[in-house]
């Protein structure tokens, strides 16, 4: 079990800091709003690791990977949504937060900011190839579930550890404030990067 969880720590902190998706929305909402949403956003994320956790226990993860139709399904819903956000990010007007980040009426509610981390990560083709490779590879189909919601546990807290420290920095006076100057044209960078992401993702 030790070698276990140690192998999917290193292959999962590697696949979750590698730029992607997960990445670019929480560099967007770091850069558009507060603090407190990058949080949310972050804690969104991590809790969409459970989603492909489960589906894995379940056994649904095989089906996944013998199914060309249900994969591409997944896939193109997913690149819908990060087109959706970064066709948002560059249609946005100026919603600069203070540096004191103080809420404002733009910044984005808990729940929108969670829903956002949350979506990116479940309909994220990415994390689907990773989870079926960890799950169908990896891990034994005879290791007990306990053990395997271990592993997912790890995923998690690592998950979160990982894009709040992004949102913390991202969100600190001194490189909020180098930020705040060039805002419109770093969210506009992000929701191209959305963009692009969703193309690379759709014809690969």
């Amino acid at each position: 079990m030790i070698t276990g969880l140690i192998t999917i720590a290193i292959l999962h902190l590697l696949a979750v800091m590698s730029p992607g998706p997960d990445f670019a929305i929480i560099m967007k909402n770091s850069i558009m709003y507060s603090r407190r949403t990058a949080m949310y956003t972050a804690f969104g994320i991590a809790v969409g690791i459970w989603v492909h956790v489960f589906y894995c226990i379940l056994g649904l993860a095989l089906v996944i990977s013998k199914s060309i139709l249900v994969f591409n399904t997944i896939k193109y819903i997913g690149v819908t949504y990060l087109m959706y956000l970064g066709v948002k990010a560059l249609l946005a007007k100026d919603n600069r937060v203070d540096h004191n980040y103080r809420k404002k009426k733009s910044d984005l509610s808990r729940g929108k900011a969670f829903a956002q981390g949350f979506l990116c990560n479940v309909l994220n083709p990415k994390a689907t190839l990773f989870f079926l490779s960890v799950f169908t590879i990896v891990i034994d189909p005879t290791t007990p579930v306990a053990v395997q919601i271990l592993y997912g546990m790890e995923m998690f807290v690592v998950t979160f550890l990982w894009f709040a420290f992004l949102g913390t920095v991202l969100t600190q006076k001194r490189v909020k404030k180098k930020i705040h100057k060039v805002q419109n044209i770093a969210t506009k960078v992000m929701g191209g990067l959305l963009v692009a992401l969703g193309i690379k993702i759709a014809v690969s």
